[in-house]
């Protein structure tokens, strides 16, 4: 393959690697793949190679299972078996989870967890109940929804027809706790449950949810679990970010994700002479137009990067206006070219920016990848993207 042509703007390309499994050395295979690149000459000063945090993740082996969550839940709400936990504002997926609160049921397996959610949609989208349900019962976004009020309704996902309400109770059976699910927009409502101990376990507002709790009841998020060096795994991120792997085990998002990304441009630069970003990618942050999901269940889409793309915003002028503009000022198309050619982002006018939304030029960056190598996995565990810079 030859040097892509200079008429090629900015493009994200998949790389496929080899299976990655606990102990492989990632830093070593994407210096491989990033080498054969330059020898096809495809690699240059500037280029993005992100990474998926689930290979970083899984090549660090930062897996923990059910029993060591449970564990840590004791240690760190500890009022024995028969307590009752509250799980305040959870998503509704199996994949994200399922399998944490199959621990936080392990946790008091001769009492009780209240779970209470959002509704009629988790914080990331997906709909708990339909609004016609809500509806029948005279209910606004301010009331809440009593298990009594719940019983005999089905809520099926549209997408992946689960019933996460009665998911969530079987899960807690299924280790011998009572369940107790309703539905509250209001994360005070928790309190009239009585829980000894509550788990924050929403994603982008847990520390003003767990704000709100201050004083009134112990409260952890799902950040505090598996967030201790100490441990046998363990991420900066704790449970956020985290995955259910195969088994009773648990992928947790990958530790130290930035030094990584430092140490992948040394060796690049070292074997290839070529300076490029690097960057850790998890979610991309965009939202699904036909089921108004929001993909980022992950805290962020980057989860360690490169000093190179710290505090970048990816902004410029609105290239369809100044077209515009200096056609109706009479100008032919090779002056607007060469006029295009000399402009630059600073010092533009609010009308030759207006509609470029300023945003950081990471999160753009790894939702592309994300596009690119799939939640399906396209088998390209690391994408490269080029033009964003020079």
């Amino acid at each position: 393959m030859a040097k892509l042509p200079a008429y090629f703007g900015p493009s994200a390309f998949g790389l496929k690697m080899g299976v990655i499994v606990p102990g492989s050395n990632l830093l070593t295979m994407l210096v491989q793949v990033i080498g054969q690149c330059n020898r096809d000459s495809v690699l240059d000063d500037g280029d993005v190679l992100c990474v998926t945090e689930s290979v970083l993740a899984r090549s660090q082996n930062n897996y923990v299972t059910v029993g060591e969550i449970a564990g840590e839940i004791q240690e760190k709400l500890p009022f024995g078996p028969v307590g009752r936990i509250g799980v305040l504002f959870p998503i509704a997926s199996r994949n994200r989870f399922a399998k944490v609160l199959e621990a936080i049921a392990a946790a008091v397996p001769e009492g009780e967890v209240v779970v209470q959610l959002s509704w009629p949609r988790d914080e990331v989208g997906n709909p708990v109940i339909s609004e016609q349900f809500a509806l029948d019962l005279g209910k606004g976004p301010g009331d809440p929804i009593s298990p009594e009020e719940l019983m005999g309704g089905s809520f099926r996902h549209p997408i992946t027809q689960v019933d996460y309400l009665e998911l969530y109770r079987q899960i807690i059976r299924s280790r011998g706790a009572r369940p107790v699910v309703y539905l509250s927009n209001d994360p005070v409502a928790i309190l009239a449950y009585r829980p000894q101990g509550v788990v924050v376990a929403d994603i982008h507002q847990r520390e003003k949810t767990r704000a709100g709790l201050a004083g009134r009841v112990e409260v952890i998020t799902l950040g505090d679990l598996c967030s201790s060096p100490g441990r046998r795994a363990w991420s900066e991120w704790g449970l956020l970010g985290s995955n259910m792997s195969s088994g009773d085990m648990l992928k947790l998002a990958p530790r130290c994700a930035s030094a990584f990304a430092r140490d992948v441009q040394r060796e690049t630069a070292e074997s290839t002479g070529k300076e490029i970003e690097v960057l850790v990618y998890g979610d991309g942050a965009y939202k699904d137009p036909t089921t108004q999901i929001y993909e980022l269940a992950d805290p962020q889409p980057v989860f360690g990067a490169t000093p190179g793309l710290a505090n970048l915003l990816r902004e410029g002028f609105k290239y369809k206006y100044l077209v515009d503009f200096y056609h109706q000022r009479g100008q032919s198309v090779k002056e607007i070219e060469a006029l295009l050619r000399q402009r630059s982002p600073e010092g533009l006018e609010y009308a030759e920016t207006g509609g470029t939304t300023p945003r950081r030029l990471e999160d753009v960056i790894a939702s592309l990848a994300d596009l690119v190598s799939g939640s399906a996995d396209a088998g390209t565990p690391a994408v490269l993207v080029k033009g964003f810079f020079g």
